[in-house]
């Protein structure tokens, strides 16, 4: 799977101003780690899904983001990340492959063959929601962080299948595993003199967070409340500069688990297939 290598290698550049003129890995308030997360999903979507491709080469299938959900029950609404839709209007020029650039994507040769070898897919207004991506991630401040990062993963399905029943809703989550990390919102006016650090309990925060986004509610057929799939991808990221990395052990969900980012991509092929199987 390309995506999880493709986020932390892209992570890697210092790409955030914030206002104070410090630049950032990761920002809290910037979307720019949910955009390539959610990307790179899409992207190993579509090299794993022979029907995901001939829909969008016939143009049944296009992108949207951040789209507004409306759930027709309680009139919640909610902004998700990316969604997989039919088209509700003309197509756009951006595609999957010019979002790429715009987002300052880092690709090698091989995923950048891959990409180009991919039917356009092409961004439009959206229209039927076939599948909803939200991304979270818990960095620092884990234990009190927890509730809000539950509420706003917990929302997202709800207001998805609110909206439709027969959506995909998929969660991706990003847990740090770093012992010490740079806060933008504790390092300001400071960053350069005098650097704050957090500090955490590892592997003991981080586990804290696997354990919370494990509560939220599954389902395995339309009609059931909860997320058609859920990923759980652990980092160790001191957002210094330095370079991030993907743990791949303990408490990584290991190969096979239900949280593992490969088993989450050839579940929801799976979930694609047979639940768009008609879609024309």
């Amino acid at each position: 799977m390309n995506g999880p290598a493709i986020l932390v290698r892209t992570l890697s550049k210092v790409s955030i101003r914030d206002r104070y003129h410090n630049m950032w890995q990761y920002h809290s308030r910037s979307d720019h780690h949910s955009k390539i997360a959610c990307w790179g999903v899409i992207f190993d979507l579509m090299v794993t899904t022979p029907l995901l491709r001939r829909h969008v080469e016939a143009g049944v299938v296009c992108f949207g983001i951040n789209h507004e959900m409306r759930d027709f029950v309680h009139d919640r609404k909610k902004n998700l990340d990316l969604v997989l839709c039919m088209p509700g209007g003309p197509t756009t020029t951006e595609t999957l492959a010019s979002i790429a650039a715009d987002y300052d994507i880092e690709l090698t040769e091989k995923e950048q063959t891959a990409l180009d070898g991919l039917p356009k897919l092409v961004r439009a207004p959206v229209g039927s929601v076939l599948m909803a991506l939200e991304a979270k991630a818990c960095m620092t401040a884990h234990q009190r962080a927890l509730p809000r990062l539950y509420d706003e993963l917990n929302s997202s399905h709800l207001t998805v299948h609110g909206a439709s029943e027969q959506a995909i809703a998929v969660a991706f989550t990003m847990v740090n595993l770093a012992d010490t990390y740079l806060s933008p919102d504790l390092n300001k006016k400071n960053r350069s003199a005098d650097p704050e650090w957090s500090r955490h309990r590892q592997p003991r925060d981080a586990q804290l967070a696997i354990d919370k986004i494990k509560q939220l509610p599954r389902r395995s057929k339309v009609g059931d409340v909860g997320y058609d799939a859920i990923s759980i991808l652990v980092i160790d990221m001191a957002n210094d500069g330095s370079p991030p990395k993907l743990a791949t052990g303990i408490p990584s969900p290991p190969n096979g688990d239900i949280y593992n980012y490969k088993n989450m991509i050839a579940r929801l092929s799976g979930i694609y297939a047979t639940r768009f199987k008609d879609l024309s």
